[in-house]
């Protein structure tokens, strides 16, 4: 049967009825009238438009013998030269083995796969019989590239638990989608000068479960492993390291940044001091309870917490109240509010004078735990001052910031069994990574 009909059309007036252009030079007109089948959108049509592959053809779409998934079929290309495994060079043939499986995207509550059989070219490069390099998988996993960065996406968003329900897949699924995602992203990673470095500590499980997880523990080789991963080089090229007073930090800043200028953290600084204050109302709250005197300090653990900006004008005529009794934590709250005037200073030798002054008065209070506070700030007195060497323009702030992302991670899946996981999470998560090309964008 002719795929086209040809009629002639001698009348003008049928002509423009039916639109057709008259044609230049001629005097009759001729009617091409295609016969068209009008079909549904095959499934074929739809992976030839997200996912084609050079040098392999989509064969036939069908429904798998349990009716429960839908196996699509790819055969390769006539002609065309298969790519060895290893070498990556193109082979003039290969053998026609096994049929293997890979897990594609779900379609219509049904699950997917590609059924493609496998070739090993014989590469003169490799001297050795090898599987034929398939564009759509990576090495022997069971997943398609695309099927694994749709899942790792995911992944980000919900815990491996539930992206693996969602869409009716195994938890070792996710996790070789986050693998692999996460591998190419550190091996294309580019690392760029680092000026300046910021240090938390994150714990990632209780103290009596830290030793069966496998990871570093929170000590000096947790804190050395991150100048092995960067290298010597780019160690070597830090200006500045942000950090608490922790001892482990000082000790390996003091080993692999010798040079650098270390700054503590400032909220650190206030956190210890704000600290002792509480530690201060509480003990006398309960000395006051005991002898049976006027609670005066009771529900006053924010008024005396909270910066001044920060209180409802209710919690000021408190606070005001609460000033005029001659008490051990009033005077250990005007302490502390009169050292918040140290980070007024602009000038390092203003602020080391500062710094003496109030050390002093720390020291005659007879205030156990706010003298503590003081004996630490003269141990770490030059460390404090190089936050003015630096212009104050430098804080812990970001870094504790992704340390409550990660916190939500672990949070989120209920923990990890071993540190390989969690490291992956973190990365994944936290890490920025690139992430492989795909010929499809899903959302």
């Amino acid at each position: 049967m002719p795929r086209f009909a040809l009629w002639e059309v001698t009348s003008p007036k049928l002509a423009q009825r039916l639109s057709i252009p008259r044609l230049e030079g001629l005097e009759r007109f001729l009617v091409e009238i295609r016969r068209r089948r009008f079909r549904v959108m095959e499934l074929i049509t739809i992976q030839n438009r997200c996912h084609r592959f050079r040098g392999f053809v989509y064969q036939r779409a069908h429904f798998s013998p349990d009716k429960k998934s839908i196996e699509v079929a790819l055969r390769p290309r006539r002609g065309s030269a298969a790519v060895c495994s290893r070498c990556h060079l193109p082979a003039p043939g290969y053998d026609q083995l096994a049929e293997r499986r890979f897990d594609s995207f779900p379609c219509g509550g049904f699950s997917s796969s590609l059924c493609t059989p496998c070739g090993a070219p014989t590469v003169a490069a490799a001297a050795m019989w090898l599987s034929k390099k398939s564009p759509w998988g990576d090495g022997k996993r069971i997943l398609t590239k695309a099927y694994m960065l749709f899942l790792a996406r995911w992944a980000r968003r919900l815990s491996w638990k539930e992206t693996a329900e969602s869409f009716r897949t195994s938890w070792d699924k996710v996790f070789d989608a986050v693998e692999h995602v996460v591998t190419f992203g550190l091996k294309h990673r580019v690392r760029g000068q680092v000026d300046a470095v910021g240090v938390s500590r994150l714990s990632d499980r209780p103290r009596r479960h830290a030793p069966a997880l496998g990871g570093p523990r929170k000590n000096h080789g947790s804190f050395r492993g991150f100048f092995a991963v960067i290298g010597d080089e780019l160690a070597s090229k830090i200006g500045f390291v942000c950090s608490d007073m922790w001892e482990p930090h000082l000790k390996v800043n003091g080993e692999k940044c010798s040079e650098e200028l270390h700054i503590p953290d400032r909220f650190h600084i206030v956190a210890k001091m704000t600290k002792a204050l509480d530690e201060i109302r509480a003990g006398e709250s309960r000395r006051i309870a005991s002898e049976g005197g006027m609670p005066v300090l009771q529900r006053s653990r924010w008024l005396l917490l909270k910066r001044e900006e920060h209180q409802k004008t209710e919690q000021r005529f408190r606070l005001r109240d609460l000033l005029r009794y001659h008490l051990k934590t009033v005077r250990a709250y005007l302490l502390n509010e009169a050292f918040q005037q140290l980070w007024d200073c602009n000038s390092p030798a203003w602020a080391g004078k500062f710094l003496d002054d109030r050390c002093r008065q720390v020291m005659r209070s007879r205030i156990e735990p706010m003298k503590n506070i003081a004996r630490s700030l003269r141990q770490h007195r030059e460390l404090i001052l190089n936050y003015f060497r630096a212009q104050k323009l430098l804080s812990r702030g970001v870094v504790e910031g992704l340390n409550n992302k990660a916190k939500v991670t672990m949070r989120k899946s209920y923990g990890f069994r071993t540190f390989c996981c969690l490291e992956l999470a973190l990365y994944h998560s936290l890490g920025k990574l690139p992430e492989p090309e795909s010929t499809h964008e899903f959302f």
